[in-house]
């Protein structure tokens, strides 16, 4: 492949990923509207993906540059091997990462929601004060700032409680 096509192929492949960059953006922004989701909730998600476009544009553009593909491959199962035995040590951060994405697009609590974590050893009810990629943060009844792990959440039970501003039923 000669040096001006490299070029070529090089400045497409940036214009093509800043296309999808905003055509994602806005996408996240209707989505987000549509679902009334939290403007940090937003901001994780669209981060996650962006780094993963950018992760594929750098492969695509080592694949540009020449190097071979079967080289290529054997680097990114490397790469992949070890990135699998360490998200297997840390399968919590894993499993947490997963959950935010489902709570984000599927889940129905949000900011400000009063709920109770239905769970035979400890129940916990209070006032949902922030929702993180890793963690959700709960304000007790008695006033105590709890941390929740989201793959928690995903696993037992919720109930939706009243609003004490507006007394409707979630």
């Amino acid at each position: 492949m000669t040096l001006q096509l490299k070029i070529i192929l090089s400045f497409a492949l940036v214009v093509g990923l800043a296309i999808i960059i905003v055509l994602t953006n806005r996408a996240l922004k209707k989505f987000a509207l549509l679902r009334a989701i939290e403007p940090h909730r937003k901001k994780v998600i669209s981060s996650i993906l962006y780094f993963s476009y950018y992760l594929l544009a750098l492969f695509i553009f080592i694949i540009i540059l020449g190097v071979e593909l079967k080289q290529f491959a054997i680097f990114v199962s490397s790469i992949l091997a070890v990135l699998g035995v360490g998200f297997f040590a840390q399968w919590s951060l894993l499993s947490n990462l997963t959950a935010s994405f489902i709570l984000f697009f599927y889940h129905p609590i949000r900011i400000g929601d009063n709920i109770r974590i239905l769970d035979k050893d400890y129940e916990l009810q209070g006032k949902v004060k922030d929702i993180r990629g890793f963690y959700m943060l709960l304000k007790t009844n008695d006033g105590k700032l709890i941390t929740i792990p989201n793959s928690v959440l995903l696993q037992k039970g919720i109930e939706l409680l009243k609003n004490n501003e507006n007394e409707e039923a979630l």
